[in-house]
């Protein structure tokens, strides 16, 4: 049994070496299998610290599958890194548009959604904060 401070050593190893992997350049890795949460999402999860540039092999209705339980948009990912496109997101249909944005999303990603939910609302004659 692992008492506090093995515990607490062994999470200051994985820090220190997850810290060397972000310096280095991001490596191109098969994930097989991704069909459950935790392996699809330690996937995203590096990718999304650059660490890898992961390509999913398995079957596309079970990832696909996963990946809507944990909230990640596979296609999206793809093709904002695959071909390094720009996104911005909104959600349409609330009396306001909704800034959809991911953790991994970087600052240009995060203004450009801004900038599209201020243009949306500007068209729709939103120009005074909603009040409830």
């Amino acid at each position: 049994m692992e008492t506090s401070g093995r515990t607490t050593a062994r999470r200051e190893e994985y820090d220190r070496l997850i810290a060397a992997a972000r310096g280095l350049p991001e490596v191109p890795t098969v994930v097989v299998q991704p069909c459950e949460e935790t392996a699809l999402k330690g996937a995203v999860e590096a990718a999304a610290a650059r660490m890898i540039l992961p390509s999913f092999v398995g079957p596309k209705g079970k990832i696909r599958n996963t990946a809507e339980k944990i909230g990640v948009d596979m296609l999206a990912k793809n093709l904002t890194r695959l071909s390094n496109a720009d996104a911005a997101g909104i959600v349409l249909g609330a009396r306001v548009p909704i800034i959809l944005t991911s953790r991994a999303d970087d600052v240009r990603t995060r203004l450009a959604s801004c900038a599209v939910a201020a243009l949306y609302a500007h068209s729709l004659g939103a120009k005074q904060p909603v009040r409830s």
